[in-house]
């Protein structure tokens, strides 16, 4: 289905593919990835999906031509494939902030692979911000230190710390395979010490952390804003509550996915501090991170 003998069928067939909001979020993230795959397993993850549900939904997206997959050991690799989504979603690949050029015969060069800390390349240290630190700052620590494969450090820390993470949080976090025992709730006084680490990047999640002072961090991070609600605030039933963490999760991981795929070493200071702040306007966003003025 290359691009020369695109027709209204093909048009169809990949709309019809995109039209289920997960096998749209399934796409938009491994466009993310693009030159790199994921393991379903991390799609899964990712994207707080059953592995049996998104199974299914790979399935559809590989028939319609939108991914490649290929057997790597025991997991099977996914990758978007750019060519017979190129002309009805050029402006969505454009809203991902990347141009792909397919070779002939409509695949992308080279089968993608996951992405894998080289023995040169920097590791950045970033400090998640929030001011209990029980819910979004956690969440986005764990998922920054699995998401960035060892080139990134993820710390988080509060400027009022409840003392421990909640426990929708942890219940949240292993049932999706994630290490919860080094997961805490703290200030981040300590972070501002002589002898703390040096933060390249400091991302506040939640809009009151964003509105208070913060300590002088050693190191000058860049920091910015990615403001979401709080899950703990959502009454209701334990399903409804449940639900707000799931969602919670899914904007965090949308933003993380992004962020860790930045060509950091290919931007100057200004541009990237505008590209951190893009990922913040991401679905959900509160509308403090909307207006830009906590940045």
């Amino acid at each position: 289905m290359g691009t020369a003998t695109f027709n209204a069928d093909d048009a169809i067939k990949v709309f019809d593919a995109l039209a289920q909001p997960t096998r749209l979020e399934t796409y938009r993230l491994l466009l993310r990835y693009m030159p790199y795959g994921l393991p379903a397993g991390d799609i899964a993850r990712l994207l707080a999906v059953p592995h049996n549900t998104m199974s299914t939904h790979l399935s559809l997206l590989e028939r319609a031509g939108l991914l490649t997959a290929r057997r790597e050991g025991r997991s099977i690799i996914y990758a978007a494939n750019v060519a017979p989504a190129a002309p009805p979603l050029a402006s969505l690949m454009g809203e991902m902030g990347f141009t792909a050029t397919p070779r002939r015969g409509g695949l992308v060069s080279s089968f993608p692979q996951v992405r894998t800390a080289a023995a040169n390349d920097r590791i950045y240290n970033v400090l998640l911000v929030c001011s209990a630190n029980s819910a979004r700052s956690v969440i986005a620590e764990a998922i920054l230190n699995r998401e960035g494969r060892g080139r990134f450090r993820a710390f988080s820390a509060g400027s009022r710390p409840k003392g421990k993470p909640h426990p929708a949080v942890i219940s949240l976090l292993q049932s999706l395979g994630y290490e919860t025992d080094g997961l805490s709730s703290k200030s981040w006084s300590g972070f501002a010490t002589k002898d703390a680490p040096e933060m390249d990047f400091v991302i506040t999640t939640c809009d009151t952390a964003a509105g208070e002072q913060c300590p002088a961090f050693p190191g000058h991070p860049l920091q910015a804003h990615w403001g979401l609600p709080d899950p703990a605030l959502v009454k209701g039933s334990e399903a409804e509550q449940r639900a707000a963490f799931v969602a919670t999760y899914r904007r965090l991981a949308s933003r993380m996915s992004a962020f860790v795929n930045l060509p950091f070493a290919e931007l100057d200071l200004a541009t990237l501090k505008d590209r951190i702040a893009e990922i913040g306007r991401m679905e959900g966003a509160t509308e403090l991170t909307l207006s830009g003025i906590a940045a």
